[in-house]
């Protein structure tokens, strides 16, 4: 029998993922509960810290996505009450949820990813900043909230037209990166240990957040269908790029595979510090396709926090 903790779940917020976070935070307060840990469901406001210090706890487990509860704010404050709390810290934080700074840190070490620079979004009305077909996304947002792919038959316009809907309506700066063909593959890793290889096949477009979050929308093949040299090299990617971000706890790392270039072919994307908790998750997923179950996979994430 575990220990009995007082443990606040931390979720909600008012980031673009807020409604998957509460999923998330649902989950994993049910499994801390069916452990015997007593538990606070806090929905993050701005009187956080006031109802942390009341609730006194033993631990946090952070069940936030996007900002503020994975870019490094929510992480500072829980430093400066003296709280310990799950998943990666706050300098972890600040760098992995912005995708250039994540590529500044792992391309010098030899980490595959794709190339790109930051853009004015007002720039995009009067020339593409690269050759089509290339992707535009948020700098820092998770969940491919905004991602939009630019096609040489695409409808939004060449150039983009600004009556075209597409995140440089809601972002004044954006990150621009060509786009690669192929397949999705994601890995995640608990601590120093990747946990396998996931392929998405998403039935319509690409994997982006209605794809993620809404059931039937995407196939997930569990473990991939690729050779024994591309998983073998996402798992050990994925693992370096946990280990040289500092990651703790958990972390997700998602890859596109060119499957006509081979091993040359595969691009880390970004690595994501609080990966979702939710039905669809992928974590979870994972670690049942290795014997951890839900709640496992929840007292583990405490235990490594502890």
């Amino acid at each position: 029998m575990v220990e009995s903790l007082n443990i606040v779940v931390l979720m909600g917020g008012w980031s673009a993922e807020r409604e998957v976070s509460l999923m998330s935070g649902a989950g994993v307060a049910d499994a801390l509960e069916s452990l015997g840990h007593r538990v606070t469901r806090i929905d993050m406001g701005h009187d956080v810290a006031a109802r942390l210090a009341d609730a006194r706890p033993d631990l946090v487990f952070n069940a936030l996505h996007g900002t503020p509860g994975e870019d490094g704010s929510v992480q500072g404050m829980l430093d400066l009450m003296g709280l310990r709390y799950t998943h990666s810290g706050m300098v972890t934080s600040v760098i992995a949820i912005d995708k250039q700074l994540t590529k500044q840190a792992l391309v010098p070490h030899g980490i595959p990813m794709p190339g790109g620079h930051i853009v004015r979004s007002e720039g995009l009305f009067e020339r593409d900043p690269m050759a089509r077909p290339y992707v535009l996304k948020p700098v820092n947002e998770g969940s491919s909230v905004g991602v939009a792919i630019v096609t040489e038959e695409g409808n939004y316009g060449n150039p983009i037209m600004r009556s075209a809907i597409g995140p440089w309506s809601e972002f004044d700066e954006l990150l621009a990166e060509p786009f690669i063909r192929g397949r999705e593959l994601t890995v995640a890793v608990l601590g120093d240990r990747a946990l396998g290889v996931t392929e998405l096949k998403p039935r319509n477009g690409f994997y982006d957040y209605d794809a993620k979050y809404t059931e039937g929308l995407t196939e997930h093949v569990c473990p991939a269908e690729v050779p024994e040299e591309i998983a073998r090299a996402c798992m050990e990617l994925a693992v370096e790029s946990h280990r040289l971000l500092g990651c703790k706890g958990a972390s997700r790392s998602d890859f596109r595979w060119d499957d006509n270039m081979g091993a040359d072919g595969l691009f880390l994307l970004e690595v994501n510090t609080q990966p979702g908790m939710t039905p669809l998750s992928l974590v979870p997923e994972q670690a049942k396709a290795v014997g951890m179950s839900y709640a496992e996979l929840v007292q583990w994430i405490v235990e490594e926090a502890l």
